[in-house]
């Protein structure tokens, strides 16, 4: 039974789990559009390396015939680490050489995200992804929907798939089930002509990445390829996820003084992070959907990536979490041996919150050692397992 014959497939949302899906599904021949928010593909900085896993973005990645691509294109030399303390003193400089090849379930290759978007959209029809459609209303009418944009575009569309991240509009038409806050807060940052405007944080690097663990506090600074910045992310526990309304996270000085204060007992090198001129401040509250979550299967209508399982990420499973719901939920949708699209969503929804509430366990743990006072010591031992120095 084809369950997609004269169907229209609305995405909402183009990331990885978005263009994985569509790719997927129009090597099937499924007639799907994904609806974007950006403006076009050049608008938004795309962030830093993802690395893939064997049993979920590279298996996707193979499904859709583009590791031929990704092979061309991702990052053989894998970045420099530095682990060190609230002091910025070094307890471990590593560089992890891959010890496998593809094919290996171990091996964990590197692509720059926007490298990965790029191989993406280059795969799919013209005219696949509808730019600057940032949905604003879904409707249910008889049995399809009609979805709304900001730009003043309606849709309709027979099955929705949202995709569309930490803020989706989509997942109230599927569970009213909310997150719940993780305890950590991520405050981001960046910083332009670094040996200029933080050269005692640019000495730190030899290339890649800084982790400084101390306090049951973290700070992350990376050297972005490509462009002369540093960017930075600091996650801290706090009780509630309004760290303080009074602090204006547009306002420099104000953020200055919040550091000072939060991380008070942190070297003052730290503090050049805030220093330099035109620095913009993101503050991201860490959430996550319960572990046991579940609700009712409808016939035309599902979740991936984030908009079904948002989490911390503290374990790097995001991107590969919503590639496997790509291929799972392709697999679902045009398999045979369902008699009906709910019954083919329902096994799709049924083998993706499985998977959560283990990926999810394993994040919330990851989240809280991190931010223990024993969070640099566990993060060593782990490290040098996994560069064999023990």
């Amino acid at each position: 039974m084809d369950l997609l014959k004269n169907k229209t497939i609305a995405i909402i949302g183009g990331g990885p789990g978005g263009l994985t899906l569509a790719r997927l599904l129009q090597r099937k021949g499924a007639n799907v559009k994904v609806y974007e928010r950006d403006y076009d593909s050049t608008v938004r900085v795309q962030g830093t390396r993802l690395d893939l896993n064997f049993d979920s973005g590279l298996k996707a990645l193979q499904e859709a015939n583009l590791m031929d691509a990704f092979k061309a294109s991702y990052r053989a030399d894998n970045e420099r680490t530095r682990l060190v303390d609230q002091d910025a003193k070094v307890y471990l400089d590593y560089k992890e050489e891959s010890t496998g090849d593809f094919g290996d379930q171990w091996f964990r290759p590197e692509i720059e995200r926007g490298t990965l978007r790029t191989i993406l959209l280059d795969s799919l029809r013209s005219g696949t992804v509808v730019w600057n459609s940032h949905i604003i209303s879904a409707e249910r009418i008889d049995d399809r929907f009609q979805l709304l944009f900001e730009n003043g575009t309606t849709v309709n569309a027979d099955i929705v798939i949202g995709a569309d991240g930490a803020n989706s509009k989509i997942r109230r038409f599927v569970t009213s089930i909310k997150p719940f806050y993780s305890g950590v807060s991520i405050l981001q940052g960046s910083i332009a002509n670094p040996e200029e405007n933080a050269p005692k944080i640019n000495d730190l690097f030899t290339d890649g990445k800084i982790m400084a663990l101390g306090d049951s506090k973290s700070i992350t600074v990376v050297s972005a390829k490509g462009s002369s910045t540093l960017d930075f992310g600091l996650s801290w526990k706090t009780n509630t996820d309004e760290t303080d309304s009074k602090i204006d996270f547009n306002n420099r000085k104000d953020v200055l003084k919040w550091f000072k204060k939060e991380y008070s007992n942190w070297n003052p090198v730290w503090q050049q992070l805030f220093e330099a001129e035109n620095i913009t401040f993101t503050l991201r509250p860490q959430y996550c959907m319960p572990l046991d979550q579940k609700w009712e299967t409808q016939p035309n209508i599902t979740l991936i990536g984030d908009a079904a399982h948002l989490m911390p990420p503290f374990a790097g499973e995001g991107v590969n979490m919503a590639m496997l719901d790509a291929l799972e939920l392709s697999e679902s949708l045009t398999s045979e041996k369902f008699r009906d699209l709910k019954s083919a969503i329902a096994n799709y929804e049924n083998q993706m919150l499985t998977r959560f509430s283990v990926i999810g366990k394993m994040t919330l743990n990851n989240t809280e050692w991190m931010h223990a006072e024993e969070g640099l010591d566990k993060m060593l031992s782990i490290k040098r397992k996994t560069i064999n120095l023990e």
